[in-house]
């Protein structure tokens, strides 16, 4: 049995819908945690997990992780947990106690936990967040390297000419040359198609009149 803290301490109150709220527990008794979380049975509410030496501004943090892993279907707790216990089941709520340290080696002493420390806390536990708007803006200000390539090498829409590309603006006098060498003897094959035919034509009135 824990003596009580000669302070009110802040713990977290994580409850079964996923939100998290501060709770100020007066003479905080660990063993007594559980009526916090509104059970009326301490049954199987124990510590799950202890997060150690996670260190924000300076200083190292020990959080231990209170929490039931038995009930009815539907009362699962429905908050994302950090690892060991991401892929944990909990029921109900579970509450956060905080102690810190304040160098190595220190003596470790209860201390308030509010949500903002928390999430700094949390995003170290999942090694850090992305920030979407910094790396938008490094894509913005990122050189687009066909800026360097010289306009007679890019096509009309600013792309490279390569084997894959094909300027359809750009004339080619060779093409035009084939095309009308290639018109002409159409031309030819007309004509010829005609010749053929008066010919038979001419032939066949002779014919007629002998």
């Amino acid at each position: 049995m824990t003596s009580p803290i000669p302070f009110a301490l802040t713990v977290l109150i994580v409850e079964k819908l996923g939100n998290v709220k501060t709770l100020s527990v007066k003479d905080y008794k660990e063993e007594e945690l559980y009526k916090k979380c509104g059970f009326k049975k301490a049954g199987d509410f124990v510590k799950q997990t202890e997060w150690k030496k996670v260190k924000i501004d300076g200083k190292r943090y020990f959080v231990t992780l209170f929490g039931k892993t038995d009930g009815k279907a539907g009362g699962e707790n429905k908050y994302d947990f950090p690892p060991p216990v991401d892929n944990s089941l909990f029921f109900g709520s579970c509450s956060l106690v905080a102690k810190v340290q304040e160098k190595e080696g220190g003596e470790l002493l209860y201390t308030n936990l509010s949500v903002e420390l928390w999430n700094k806390i949390y995003e170290k536990l999942f090694g850090g967040f992305e920030d979407l708007s910094a790396t938008f803006k490094e894509d913005e200000e990122e050189m687009d390297e066909l800026a360097l390539i010289p306009k007679e090498k890019k096509t009309k829409d600013g792309y490279l000419k390569d084997g894959f590309v094909i300027d359809t603006s750009s004339s080619d006098p060779e093409g035009e040359e084939d095309l009308e060498e290639s018109n002409e003897f159409e031309d030819d094959t007309e004509n010829s198609d005609e010749d053929v035919l008066e010919n038979l034509g001419s032939e066949l009135s002779e014919e007629a009149y002998l």
